[in-house]
Parts: C-alpha cells; structure tokens; sequence
C-alpha cells in the first residue's frame, strides 16, 4: 500500500515469519465481490431453474453482447433465447453463462447506482468488520501485540470506493482503506493489512 510510511513497512519481514494476510484494499475488493454475488440469482446455472433465470436476465442487446463475449456464437445465443426453459448447454457453455451473467450484474448495479445508495446508507453507512492479520503461525517475540479485530461504522467513502472498484483501480481501493483505518487509532498502521474485511450489507 502507497499510504502513510508505517503501514506495515516491514510487512515482507512480517510473512516470513509466517503472518498471512492481504492488503486493505484487496480485502474490500473481495467483499464488494461478494456482495454483488449474494444479491443476485441464488440459483445455481447447472439447475433448471438457475439457467433460465440466467438466460432471463441476458435477453437484451447488453446481455446478448456479454454473452458473444464470452465465446458464444451469435447462432447460439438466438437458440437459447428462443428456447430457454428447453435448452440444455453443455457445461463448458453453462459457465460461459453464468460468466456473462455476473458481468451483466456487476456493470447494471454499477450503472443504476444501486450498490453505492445502499452502502451509503441514507448517510448512515454500513458497519465494517475488520479481520487482522493471521498470527498464528508467528512466534510470539515475532507478533505484533494487540491487534484484535474492530467494528466501526464508515460513511461517506462509499461511492468513491464503488467508482474505484467499478474502474478496477486497486491504487485507488488502497488509497480509500488507508482513509478508512485511519479512524481507528494511533494503531491504525496495524492494520493495513488483514485477513479480511465484512460489509453489514
């Protein structure tokens, strides 16, 4: 991370002693992704139900795109759309499916500025669970000491942290975390990195 200098500035001493863990910034990013996951068709693509569900959802012009995009021919496409309760894909082309799927999910909650209204909260925010770096496997004259996991409530970072997520910045998603930790305390260079990081969302 290109943050404040103590921000785990020995952080490649600190893994070989065996600490585990990711940037701040790749933590939120996995958790943005797994958001969008859990709000969408829960459904798997190999079930009936999930694949027209799927092929529901890619009946437009954006979704027929994605899913030329992904590999499928145009005469494919129109043959699922015709048929979709009928039509059984091989499971090569299933995954191609559920692929186009997420993408199309991903930019339509970007685009309606769904994801960053509902973590913004009406101004509230949202509650963040904050995981440390896993010490376990570090000997004790090796730890860092007190670093336990924090819950704190985040505001206003909300639709920067969409727009840098949507722009695939990761420069930018580290940036934002710094901005984030540095609400915690003196000891907020503690956790520039973690193990993971959970939205109350």
């Amino acid at each position: 991370m290109d943050g404040s200098p103590d921000l785990w500035s020995r952080w490649g001493e600190w893994q070989k002693t065996g600490a585990r863990g990711m940037k701040g910034g790749e933590a939120l990013i996995l958790e943005l992704n797994r958001l969008v996951h859990t709000s969408g068709i829960s459904s798997p693509v190999t079930s009936r139900r999930g694949l027209a569900a799927r092929l529901r959802y890619l009946d437009s012009p954006a979704g027929r795109h994605e899913l030329k995009a992904q590999g499928v021919s145009g005469r494919t496409v129109r043959s699922w759309m015709r048929h979709k309760a009928d039509v059984s894909p091989t499971p090569a082309s299933r995954e191609r499916i559920d692929r186009a799927y997420w993408a199309r999910r991903r930019e339509n909650l970007i685009r309606s500025g769904w994801l960053a209204r509902h973590l913004d909260n009406e101004g509230r925010g949202r509650r963040m669970e904050i995981y440390p770096v896993d010490q376990s496997a570090v000997e004790a004259k090796y730890q860092r000491p007190n670093v336990s996991q924090r819950s704190i409530t985040v505001r206003y970072i909300w639709d920067d942290l969409v727009q840098a997520w949507a722009a695939r910045n990761a420069a930018l998603v580290d940036e934002i975390w710094d901005d984030v930790i540095s609400d915690l305390d003196s000891d907020y260079n503690a956790y520039a990195y973690v193990t993971a990081v959970g939205i109350g969302a």
